[in-house]
């Protein structure tokens, strides 16, 4: 998991639209004539600043514009649509002014379209030559982009917005990339003046991978409900789909199990620096995944075993090897807690967990930690996961672990999440080859709480200092040598909290660089490049000030000024 001391190709025209964005018309020589800015050129412009990349982009046409009587139309059968547009009137009607009524019509009309089964038709229906598609691969000229769980089409003309999908998802993410076309200022509470122009063109959008994680840990700071439907509304801006949550770790249990009430009233009573922690109620934790739904994120939830258990360890003595239960624990070191591999109390209690557990998550996935359990021996560990893996299956869900699970012995389907920090470990790598699934956290790369600099108040740095090219200067299908690519399931970015204590500390730490993650996840491999993309990411910057969102300004990316 985390610390060892602290405990495709694009045709050269779309390249230079999508890629270099609003920097190829700052790049002209002095000694040429000054070019006539043309709405072309500007639409252009506004298409290429989008976080993640897109699939495709086609710049032209007459650009739309959101007036007093803009409506959104969605389809009359679908409640579906008809959230998704609500969820978009309420982005539009307090920046706007305007009413921006849903009406449930299904039909072609002027306004703010979402389609959702049907192919979209028009300029859209074809993709550039050489668009990579979700898997990857490459996309022929001409030929139709299935668009697949998560893609999405937007068509803006004179007369409407379209935004067309296959599945609602695609819908939702179709709606944050509507959201960056617009000028920042509609991401605010109160009426701004405007004008509220969509640029013309054309938008079709797959995701490169299937899962794009965030990961908070709730277990060294507690952090409550709003604050955590807070982050999952940050995390959907940019089209990541899963939330982790790191729910027990030795300074807390956050979540309520009737059969052993003990682990959060008494182990979720402290967090890091002994404060009053807290934990989350079944409701509570209900309300989360119902939230996290509504936003397209699934919840993945983490118990970490055998290792970073002294909460529980505290909280129940029988689960010790000794039969006594030892203090809470508020510091910050890593790998001097185990839970008795010998006992079978230790197992009636990961099936009786991990079953309320399962019963609470709709998702497919039950994370079971697994990470740096130095008090535990190799064998003791090896039969460990041998024994708690088969109790996730027997529930219906799908094994995630810690990277470490791939010196076991993976079930079938298992998922490892990798947290190294130079991708050289062989047996995952071998692991891989043998069917175990990859997700990608590198701590050097992907975890948001490495300081920026050495002076960077808040985080970690035993991983490295982690600035924002170096953020997002990695690939996730060649990071682990010797993995093959195909096994790469996607990537998360992880937010551990020994130093985050509030909101506006989770927001200096994943912003800017959760974003990068995030386009790392979602977009093709060939639209990677930091030149293009501190361009793009600068240009996010306005709108994380509109939303509230308070970043680091590093010093690499060209913000533009107040």
């Amino acid at each position: 998991m985390r610390r060892p001391s602290v405990r495709n190709h694009f045709p050269r025209i779309l390249c230079s639209l999508l890629l270099i964005g609003a920097s190829a018309w700052a790049s002209a020589p002095s000694a040429a004539p000054a070019a006539r800015s043309t709405p072309a050129d500007a639409s252009a412009t506004v298409l290429a600043r989008v976080v993640p990349a897109p699939a495709s982009v086609q710049a032209g046409g007459a650009s739309y514009v959101i007036g007093s009587g803009t409506r959104i139309h969605v389809p009359g059968n679908s409640n579906e649509v008809r959230k998704i547009g609500d969820y978009l009137a309420a982005v539009l009607r307090p920046s706007t002014g305007y009413p921006v009524p849903v009406v449930a019509d299904g039909g072609d009309r002027d306004g703010i379209v979402l389609k959702l089964g049907a192919a979209v038709s028009g300029a859209g229906s074809r993709t550039a030559a050489g668009a990579p598609g979700a898997g990857g691969g490459q996309v022929p000229r001409d030929t139709a982009v299935a668009l697949g769980a998560e893609g999405y089409r937007l068509i803006v003309s004179g007369q409407s917005v379209t935004l067309g999908a296959e599945q609602a998802a695609g819908l939702f993410h179709g709606v944050q990339t509507l959201r960056q076309l617009l000028p920042a200022a509609v991401e605010k509470h109160s009426v701004q003046s405007g004008p509220w122009t969509v640029p013309g063109g054309t938008i079709t959008d797959v995701p490169r991978y299937a899962y794009r994680g965030g990961m908070l840990d709730v277990s060294r700071h507690f952090f409550s409900v709003a604050q955590v439907e807070r982050y999952i509304d940050q995390l959907a801006l940019y089209k990541i789909n899963q939330l982790h949550l790191h729910l027990s770790d030795d300074q807390g249990w956050r979540i309520a199990v009737d059969s052993w009430p003990r682990l959060a009233a008494y182990g979720g009573s402290t967090q890091v620096g002994g404060g009053p922690g807290g934990s989350y109620s079944k409701a509570d934790y209900r309300e989360i995944v119902r939230y996290a739904a509504g936003r397209y994120l699934t919840v993945v939830p983490e118990i970490d075993m055998p290792g970073h258990t002294n909460a529980a360890l505290a909280s129940y003595a029988e689960l010790n090897c000794s039969g006594t239960a030892p203090p809470l624990y508020t510091g910050t070191q890593v790998g001097f807690s185990s839970l008795c591999v010998s006992k079978d109390v230790t197992y009636r209690f990961a099936d009786e967990v991990l079953g309320e557990l399962a019963a609470l998550t709709p998702g497919p996935y039950l994370h079971i930690g697994g990470d740096e359990a130095h008090s535990t021996g190799h064998a003791d560990y090896v039969t460990f996961m041998d024994k708690v893996q088969p109790i996730v299956t027997k529930y219906g869900k799908t094994v995630l672990a810690w990277h470490q699970l791939a010196g076991a012995h993976p079930v079938a389907g298992a998922v490892a999440q990798y947290w190294g920090t130079d991708g050289s470990e062989k047996e995952v790598a071998d692991a891989a080859k043998a069917g175990l699934r990859l997700v990608l956290s590198p701590a050097n790369r992907a975890y948001l709480d490495m300081k920026y600099t050495a002076s960077t108040p808040l985080g970690l740095d035993w991983a490295g200092l982690v600035e924002v090219k170096d953020s997002y200067n990695w690939d996730p299908a060649t990071f682990v040598k010797g993995a093959p690519a195909s096994a790469v399931l996607g990537v998360e970015a992880p937010l551990w909290t020994e130093t985050i204590v509030t909101s506006a500390n989770i927001d200096y730490m994943a912003f800017p660089r959760l974003p990068g993650i995030a386009e790392i996840g979602w977009s093709p491999a060939a639209t990677h490049q930091w030149d293009a993309y501190k361009v793009r990411l600068a240009a996010q910057g306005p709108r994380w000030t509109a939303l509230g969102i308070g970043y680091y300004r590093s010093p690499q990316v060209p913000w533009p000024s107040d």
